[in-house]
């Protein structure tokens, strides 16, 4: 390509050498006279022509050396390469190397500086652009709600879990007034409270500031958190807010079983200690006393060991510790041994207590100490709160269709107001009206659904009617049921 355009050139100047000396020639034989053409037409023209081709050759090749010079500084100069040109047999061409030279050789390092400095601050924003897309990642993807304004209470950030409890679109609602989108809602006391909050936390200019803030029913952990620009001035605001409802509910159940334990001690313990003061002070001149005072100190430490493996029955399975060890059992088998231990207290109260015929197709698979336990639970429950005279009976139907069977325990006690029946399984719970009548721990019932429904995939169920009578019962699935699923 290169020598294609080099012989271009030198051709296309001894063309332009030719036309000249035909030019030059053609003007001699017009102004010459007749005798002198001849000797022109024989040597003065084809000399003209020679020497006219020679210079045209040379000073086109001059030209092309020139040309060739030139476009290698503009190649070089195009490909940022001034530092770096290559001098030249031409003495035009190493001078105009040298001033290009001496102009942009000062700036080459300068330049180079600059190009580096571009190349850093790329690497820069590429890295900046995938931090906050990593920092968005994460704020997006928090289940706390997390909401970040400016220093004029605009919106700049918000993550889903803010748009669910505030209900605003968080992807569109960016740059709005944060009291349109939270405190614009007058009824909700707590979001206009969090709104004040905020513009509390600005003008306090807290780093961090923090506060309980309830919100439809729930309840928060609200920390408020500065940032701080240039001269240490507030340029915006981060408040997250973590929901603490279930952790206090925990902390308050945690306080009343406290309380109810310590209430259930006391009474036991008072007795326990007012006889065995009695009793080493000799206020029991007699045999028949002492043995009341035994009597009473034997029956509260029983009452206190009932209280205390009930605390932990309920607490081993609650965290899972307990072992169950299920097999396929009888529970018309189960039912009849408890009878057999519940019916000498049933006389003693001049109670009836009603079974039914065996049914054959009746066995569940369960731990069979456990179900024992819960049987025994609901008809010593059903005789302390049936008066005397009363009647007991206990039922159990076989459902094949659902795979279940049914037990169900019927008293005609004193029974249980229907505003409080939906508490009678919660620990340490009583019925207020017959807390006097009968003792107890108020564990009973809640170990009875703890077994059947956490440990046996089972449900517990309760009808009743003050001056009528309960019905307790529960429902366990079949063994072959169980079979079936495994």
């Amino acid at each position: 390509m290169k020598l294609a355009r080099d012989l271009y050139v030198i051709v296309a100047s001894a063309v332009a050498g030719s036309l000249f000396a035909e030019g030059l020639a053609r003007w001699y034989y017009r102004s010459a006279d007749e005798g002198l053409r001849f000797a022109g037409y024989v040597f003065i023209s084809p000399m003209c022509y020679f020497v006219t081709a020679v210079c045209v050759i040379l000073l086109g090749w001059y030209w092309l050396i020139l040309f060739r010079g030139i476009t290698s500084i503009t190649r070089q100069l195009e490909e940022k390469r001034t530092s770096r040109i290559k001098p030249n047999n031409n003495k035009i061409i190493n001078e105009l190397s040298k001033a290009i030279n001496k102009h942009f050789g000062g700036n080459s390092s300068y330049i180079e500086e600059l190009e580096k400095q571009v190349k850093d601050l790329q690497l820069k924003i590429q890295l900046l652009r995938r931090q906050k897309g990593n920092t968005d990642a994460i704020i997006y993807g928090i289940r706390d709600a997390v909401i970040v304004i400016d220093e004029f209470d605009k919106l700049l950030m918000a993550n889903n879990a803010a748009g669910k409890l505030f209900n605003f679109d968080y992807k569109r609602s960016r740059h709005k007034p944060v009291s349109e989108l939270v405190g614009s809602k007058k009824t909700k006391t707590g979001e206009k409270e969090f709104v004040d909050f905020l513009y509390q936390s600005r003008q306090s200019r807290a780093r961090h500031t923090r506060r309980e803030i309830d919100f439809s029913n729930k309840t928060f952990d609200c920390i408020v958190s500065c940032i701080y620009g240039e001269e240490e001035q507030v340029c915006g605001i981060v408040a997250v807010l973590h929901d603490i409802t279930r952790e206090k509910e925990i902390s308050q159940m945690k306080n009343d079983f406290v309380n109810r334990v310590s209430h259930e001690l006391k009474t036991p313990l008072a007795s326990i200690g007012a006889c065995s003061e009695m009793l080493v002070d000799g206020e029991a001149n007699d045999e028949q006393t002492r043995k009341e005072f035994y009597s009473v100190i034997q029956g509260q430490a029983k009452r206190l060991n009932r209280l205390i493996e009930d605390i932990l029955n309920v607490s081993r399975i609650e965290s899972g510790l307990i072992k169950v060890e299920k097999k396929p059992v009888s529970l018309t088998i189960l039912i009849e041994e408890q009878l057999q231990m519940i019916r000498s207290y049933a006389e003693e109260k001049n109670i009836q207590i009603v079974g039914q015929k065996p049914i054959v197709f009746d066995q569940v698979y369960a731990d069979k100490d456990m179900i024992s336990e819960v049987i025994i639970n609901l008809l010593s429950n059903a005789v302390k709160y049936t008066p005397s005279g009363g009647s007991i009976k206990i039922e159990m139907e076989v459902d094949e269709i659902a795979g279940l069977a049914r037990v169900s325990v019927t008293d005609t006690g004193i029974g249980i107001p229907e505003d409080e029946i939906e508490h009678v399984f919660d620990k340490f719970y009583r019925v207020g009206a017959n807390k006097k009548k009968v003792e107890g721990t108020g564990l009973g019932l809640n170990l009875v659904k703890q077994i059947i429904e956490k440990t046996h995939n089972g449900r517990v169920f309760v009808t009743s009617e003050p001056g009528v009578g309960s019905t307790f019962g529960f429902e366990l699935p079949l063994a072959t049921a169980e079979a079936v699923k495994t």
